[in-house]
Formats: C-alpha cells, structure tokens, sequence
C-alpha cells in the first residue's frame, strides 16, 4: 500500500511531467501558427544580403568569403554545377538533399526546406541540425551557378541561452522536487499522528491529545478528532457506569430475593414473617420486571434508526386510561386528582407516549405524601402544539439535582431514603421520546414544595 507521502511526491511529478507536455505542444502549435514563416523568412532575408554582398564584387574569393559568413554563427552548404557541395562552418547531423532539389536551386529557384520539414511537433524542427532544415538560394560566383544552403548555427548563435535555459528548468524541477519531499513530511505527519491515535483508541486509550495548531483543513480534521476522542471517552465512561448501574440494580433485589427464599425454606421464620418476606419478594420481582422492560425500552430508543409508529388518537383518553390503571396507587395514600383534560387529537406514537404519561404520573404518586395533590393539564396555545401539565405537591427536588434528573439510573439522595422502588430510568425515557417528536419538556421543582412537568409536542 502505498502511503500518503510517495502519492504526494507522485502526483507532484505527474504534474511536472503533465505540465511539461502540454507547454511544448502549446508551444509548438505557437511557433507553427506565428514564428515558423517569420524565421524562414528572416533567414531568407540573410541569405539574400550574403548574395548583394558578394555578386557585385566577385573578385573575393567565394571560398573565402563563405568561409567568414559561416564564422558569424550560419552553417552553409554550398553545391556547385556538378552537384558536389562542401560544408562551411559547424557540419550538418543528418540529413540529405535529392539531385533534383540541389538541380532546382541552380536553376535559379529557391528552397523552403524550414517550412516544408514536417514534425509531429513543430517546434522541434527549429532545432533540427539538417540540410533539409535550411533555406536554399542561388548565388552566382566565377565558376558559375552555386547553389547556397544556409540556416543559423544555434549553437553558436543562443548556445549560452540554451544551457542557462536547461540549467534554469533542470534546477527549478530538482528544487521543486526536494522542496515538495520536505514540506510532504509537514503534510503527513498529523495524519500519521492521527493514525497512532485511532490505533490507541483502538486499544481502550482514550488519552491521545493532538499537538496540531495549524489552521486548515489538517487542522480542522485533528480539532474534531480529538473532540471525537473526547465524545467516545465520555461514552464509554457512560457505558461502564450505566454497566456497573444495572448490575447494581439488579443485584441489589436479587440479594433480598435470595436471602428471604432462604429464610423460609430454612422455616426458621413465623408464618407472619414468610407472609411479610414473600411480599417483599413480589415486590422486588414486579421491580426487576420493570427494571428489565426499562432497559429494552431505552434499548429501543437509542437505535438511531428507531422510527415512530405515528397514529391518531385521543391524548385525553389515553391519560385517562392510565389515571384509572393507577386508581389503586393514589387512592391507597388517599391523594387529590385535579385534572383538566379537554378532548385533543394528537398524532403521535401511541405506545410511547402511553410510556411518557406513566412514568410521570407514577413518580408524581410515588413522591406524594397523604393527602397530596396530583393536577393534571392539557391546553393548547396554538394549533401546532399542544402541553401537557403534571405537577404535584409532594416532596419536590433539591435544586442541586435538577439539571442530573434526566440522567439514565440519577436518584436523589433525599427522595432515595424515602422510596427505594425506582430505578432511575423512567425521566431518561422520557426525555428520549419526547425528543423523538421534536417536543420539549421543562421542570420546575422546589424540595418540600413539589414538582411541576411540563411536556409540549407538536399536534402532527
């Protein structure tokens, strides 16, 4: 597998190389459509100023004097009438003319080798050392018709260039090159950093801080990352905790199950203790029953694809159901019932909700004192929403434990010495599914003065 550094490098070079390819053929399309005609003819200008010069004074000897043409920076070939032709100055690579083409020039044409050469890419044959990349005009001189084939002699004339040139570009490339393998490793290194810290979070060590302040996008990544690494640290104390909380709850009526069965199957109680000893065990399996419809329930709820089985129905009736389901709890301490349930439509998932209302009204009885007052409230302000009031004149909350009410297995101090049945998962509930229908629920409590829930949901 290849790592992140070689791909930068690659690509790097790839982009070099890519780039290197597209300006020679823009390049050469260039010199095709603009320089190519431009420079034959500057050469062709050349080679008529060497024949005005000589013509009218042949008494110079031709030999010569292409001789100290050549020595300017030009590569001439010469040919006579017997098609013989002698190099001056830098010698041609390659390259050669047919008779009929020499023929021509001495018959007096001209020869436009340097337009009618032919390359995939054109700005190639600029630089092509050939007799055939030249310009051919006749000359006359004491023995006769010569025919003259001349060009520039690049070495010569931008040798220094080329080589500044090369150097400049070969430089350039390598520097880039080194350049981009140093700052490749700044690149990388939060990322490998990344990587041993998600191999650390792996292996349970949630203790990985980034040493990363750079400001972009690298930067970014390693910030979420590490609130990332905060969040599932914080999850999985969550998880540990709600572990050790269900083991304890469970535990702790198993416990008194255990040491009740054994105490009478031992019979060393009076039949008034067994009888006091089964209903205490019948009350701690009915709080094990609910402890375990609990969990499954909060199971349900947290599955992130967990979907509401919405219906219409009458909320009303459904409170209504429940305050009747529950008559035997709030009549036996002989509470007050004040309730105000106009007819509402609702739509809305019926089991869940049926959830929220129990768990409500049942901690409302269960923290009442004798004689206490539950009310129970439906208005609707709009027709979008719709609130449900529960309060009660029990024993309240403190203060302090507010804000920790709706925390999964949380039970206050105070109220925990009184009752002990609960389990400290009923308001998780339902906080969960009130959010679930994009409701809200607020609460407002004062210890020995009780405790006012209110619920709102949207109507659809």
């Amino acid at each position: 597998m290849k790592s992140l550094y070689i791909r930068i490098v690659l690509t790097f070079v790839m982009i070099a190389l890519v780039s290197s390819i597209f300006g020679l053929l823009m390049t050469s399309l260039y010199y095709e459509l603009r320089l190519k005609s431009d420079n034959e003819q500057k050469i062709m200008t050349i080679g008529e100023n060497i024949r005005s010069l000589y013509e009218p004074n042949m008494k110079v000897d031709l030999d010569t004097y292409l001789t100290h043409i050549a020595a300017l920076g030009f590569q001439i070939y010469a040919v006579h009438g017997n098609l013989q032709g002698k190099v001056y100055g830098s010698a041609f690579k390659h390259g050669q003319l047919s008779d009929a083409e020499l023929q021509s020039v001495l018959d007096g044409g001209v020869y436009h080798g340097m337009s009618v050469e032919n390359h995939r890419i054109q700005i190639i044959a600029f630089f092509e050392n050939s007799i055939r990349n030249t310009v051919g005009i006749p000359i006359d001189s004491p023995d006769g018709k010569v025919a003259l084939f001349i060009r520039p002699d690049l070495q010569k004339q931008i040798g220094e260039v080329r080589i500044i040139v090369a150097v400049l570009l070969g430089s350039t490339f390598l520097i880039s090159l080194l350049l981009i393998i140093v700052f490749s490793r700044f690149i990388v290194r939060p990322i490998k950093e990344l990587t041993k810290a998600t191999q650390r979070i792996v292996k349970g060590n949630f203790n990985v801080g980034l040493e990363v302040s750079r400001k972009d996008e690298i930067g970014d990544l390693a910030n979420h990352f590490s609130h990332m690494t905060r969040s599932i640290q914080q999850l999985d104390q969550m998880r540990q905790e709600f572990v050790a909380n269900v083991s304890h709850e469970f535990q702790t009526p198993l416990t008194s199950i255990q040491g009740f069965v054994r105490a009478v199957l031992d019979k060393e109680t009076t039949p008034e203790e067994s009888e006091r000893y089964l209903t205490i065990i019948e009350e701690e399996s009915r709080r094990l029953s609910s402890l375990s419809k609990q969990l499954l329930t909060l199971a349900a709820l947290d599955k992130e694809d967990k979907g509401l089985q919405k219906s219409e129905f009458r909320l009303d009736e459904q409170i209504r159901q429940i305050i009747i389901m529950l008559e035997w709890q709030w009549s036996e301490k002989s509470l007050q019932l004040d309730l105000d349930l106009p007819e509402v439509m609702i739509v809305a998932d019926a089991q869940l909700l049926y959830e929220v209302w129990l768990n409500l009204i049942s901690n409302s009885i269960k923290f009442c004192e004798s004689g206490d007052t539950i009310s129970i409230r439906i208005t609707s302000s709009d027709e979008e929403t719709i609130e449900v009031e529960i309060g009660d004149t029990g024993i309240g909350v403190p203060e302090e434990d507010i804000p920790f009410l709706f925390e999964r297995f949380h039970k206050v101090d105070k109220i925990r010495q009184r009752s002990s049945t609960g389990s400290g998962l009923g308001l998780s509930i339902v906080q969960q599914v009130v959010t679930l229908h994009q409701g809200n629920i607020q609460l407002q409590s004062q210890y020995g003065s009780g405790t006012t829930i209110t619920v709102t949901l949207p109507r659809l």
